[in-house]
């Protein structure tokens, strides 16, 4: 409990910050024009690209991911192919307005709850993300900012399968200034293999969100 309170007062007042700055979603649009060749005109993802929808997320979520990009926290050595396309992509974001804005485009897209990809059993795929994941993402998957933790409910499932194998096996969150990286490190170990990932995200299919 004590761990967790720190982690909470160590974060709260970055994502206080992020959560006040405001965005403008018409000037957004302009600047996702470069990010609609992968993620799609309506940020819905392309799995050939192995870009991801995006409108599932919370502006401050994608504001601090395309921070950690831009400094090379993410998309940086060892990463995936698809993580260092995303480096130059940030990178020409101008400043922490432009994030904000784009953000605030995404947000302002439709949202459309994906297709279940993949096959697990949801029943004990619920086990495991109560036991690993629901403290940090909410037992709905509805995310945490206060945390750093993303909104899961809606995600494309392919998407997460490969986050998780990335932090398995460290091509993400292994940059030593990635410190919720590192967490999530920890926790995609406890999964004990592929059929475990697969049935975590058949949970999340479930939660018809």
């Amino acid at each position: 409990m004590r761990l967790l309170t720190t982690i909470i007062c160590c974060l709260f007042p970055f994502w206080s910050g992020v959560a006040h700055g405001l965005g403008d979603a018409a000037a957004g649009e302009a600047y996702y024009s470069t990010c609609a060749a992968c993620h799609g005109q309506a940020a819905a993802g392309n799995p050939t690209l192995q870009a991801p929808r995006l409108t599932h997320l919370e502006p401050t979520y994608l504001v601090a991911q395309l921070e950690k990009f831009k400094a090379g926290i993410r998309g940086g050595e060892g990463a995936t192919d698809s993580a260092r396309q995303m480096q130059p992509m940030a990178a020409s974001l101008p400043d922490r307005q432009a994030m904000l804005d784009v953000a605030a485009y995404i947000g302002s897209l439709p949202k459309a709850r994906p297709a279940a990809t993949l096959q697990g059993d949801a029943r004990l795929g619920g086990d495991y993300f109560n036991q690993f994941c629901g403290a940090c993402h909410g037992a709905a998957a509805q995310g945490n900012p206060a945390l750093h933790s993303p909104r899961l409910a809606g995600a494309d499932d392919w998407y997460l399968a490969a986050q998780l194998r990335s932090f398995r096996d460290g091509s993400r969150g292994s940059h030593p200034d990635d410190r919720t990286g590192r967490q999530m490190r920890a926790m995609a170990a406890l999964l004990a293999d592929e059929q475990a990932i697969l049935d975590v995200l058949a949970f999340i299919n479930s939660l018809g969100q």
